[in-house]
């Protein structure tokens, strides 16, 4: 996958569109030299989108809250092209949040999420709990998690 994402060549995009409100973008920016992804938010009634976000070893921008993130991910817009699956597309834009006050229900939803789009489900929860913490910008080590990306 880091083949696809981070090729100098192309720049993926994904389009997580919402049916009553803003709606996401999310830029793999491949310029060798200026590697980064951009976070875009779309709005029905505009023809621009509005960058809110970058990554580029940081995150930096103004991120959104919890429920903005579960509104975008719960109301795909049928009109429009883009990532209709809600596990994914709260996937794409989980590394928006910044919200340090999540509703209990959070990890659960994200455990779903994660398991839906192939996660295996022994880590799924753990793997949740440390997004959380990492998006948080709370620190969490846990010496014995192994991470279901490394092969461990």
């Amino acid at each position: 996958m880091p083949e696809v994402l981070f090729d100098p060549e192309h720049w993926p995009v994904f389009r997580v569109p919402a049916e009553d409100g803003p709606g996401a973008v999310v830029i793999y920016r491949n310029l060798v030299g200026d590697y980064g992804t951009d976070y875009l938010l779309t709005h029905p009634d505009r023809s621009y989108a509005q960058q809110i976000a970058s990554w580029e070893g940081d995150f930096s921008g103004i991120g959104l809250t919890w429920h903005e993130l579960v509104r975008i991910a719960d109301n795909p817009s049928a009109a429009a092209e883009g990532v209709q699956d809600t596990a994914a597309r709260l996937l794409l834009v989980l590394p928006l949040l910044a919200d340090p006050d999540l509703p209990e229900a959070a990890p659960a939803m994200l455990t779903a999420a994660l398991t839906a789009a192939g996660a295996p489900q022994d880590t799924a929860s753990t793997t949740a709990e440390h997004l959380l913490a990492h998006l948080e910008r709370r620190s969490r080590h846990d010496p014995t998690w192994e991470s279901p990306l490394s092969g461990s």
